[in-house]
């Protein structure tokens, strides 16, 4: 299946001569109907292709692209490269920061639940902090949104009765706290924040639309990260499919069961995620209804315009 999105990513890049974002890509293919060559069944091919060819960049050294830029990712074919040189990619049109820090944070929700749900392969809830018994306190005390992903959607029943027994819970629990941008001015505050609000889960993180690319701000980011274990994700609002991890966060055996407590008895929202988690382990079926909504790519990018 790789190779016929990496040909169908080719053809579209072949012939537009120029740096183009995973969505790009897709619509141009859509509207020249190649979107139809693939024997793909998938609900969300977008997300694949999006996949496939960052994939390919990183691992393949004969790969036939070159990714550039950030915000948002781009690519373009590496044989366009060499015979044009690289001012081919100063056509990459340079993106308004500002523009991006019109919305609010909680407009980030649905790209996060989107990311956490394709790419994490996990269901998202969002937790209000004016749900919180002790208001003064909530931002410090529980993230913005929390998830769980289900080993028994993936592994073979006998392999999560296994694990299980031999001590290995059959979930993965998933804090992320989010901002709407990440620079030196902020980074200390938002950083520990999430370090609070996530020390109880598996993986906690630390996720933003703006993140600063200067190299001492990037410096410290990987630092904190690397010290604390708390992984750093981009969300992408132009291209949710190229929102990336940019650091991992470092996945812990074992859950802070006593921090959950409490924060189960702080927030109502909380306190029903657990309740939700408890109910689908047991019957092992995901009512995914009862999480937030993913939205469709469409969807996402109308919400944030």
């Amino acid at each position: 299946m790789a190779s016929v999105f990496i040909q169908l990513a080719y053809k579209v890049l072949e012939a537009e001569k120029r740096p183009l974002t995973v969505n790009e890509i897709w619509e141009i293919a859509k509207e020249k109907g190649y979107d139809k060559e693939l024997s793909t069944t998938g609900k969300t091919p977008w997300a694949t292709l999006s996949a496939m060819i960052g994939v390919d960049v990183r691992d393949n050294p004969n790969s036939l692209f070159i990714a550039t830029g950030t915000r948002p990712k781009r690519f373009v074919l590496k044989s366009l490269v060499e015979s044009s040189g690289e001012e081919i990619l100063n056509v990459i049109p340079l993106v308004d920061t500002k523009k991006h820090l019109e919305y609010l944070e909680k407009n980030l929700h649905p790209f996060m639940v989107y990311y956490g749900f394709y790419y994490l392969k996990a269901y998202l809830k969002t937790i209000q902090h004016t749900k919180s018994g002790k208001r003064e306190f909530g931002e410090w005390l529980h993230p913005d949104i929390v998830g769980c992903y289900y080993s028994f959607s993936d592994w073979k029943e006998e392999v999560v009765a296994v694990s299980s027994l031999a001590g290995n819970p059959p979930v993965k629990l998933f804090s992320f706290e989010l901002k709407r941008g990440l620079s030196l001015s902020n980074l200390r505050e938002a950083f520990f924040q999430a370090v609070s609000n996530s020390s109880w889960a598996n993986e906690g993180y630390l996720a933003a639309a703006e993140i600063d690319t200067d190299e001492e701000f990037q410096n410290e980011l990987k630092r904190l990260s690397t010290s604390f274990g708390i992984g750093v994700i981009r969300i992408d609002v132009e291209d949710p499919d190229s929102s990336e991890v940019i650091f991992p966060a470092r996945s812990k055996d074992l859950v802070d069961w006593e921090t959950v407590n409490k924060l189960a008895g702080i927030n109502s929202d909380f306190r029903e995620f657990l309740k939700r988690v408890k109910t689908d382990m047991k019957s092992n079926e995901i009512r995914k209804e009862m999480y937030d909504r993913v939205l469709d790519r469409e969807e996402l990018i109308k919400s944030i315009k």
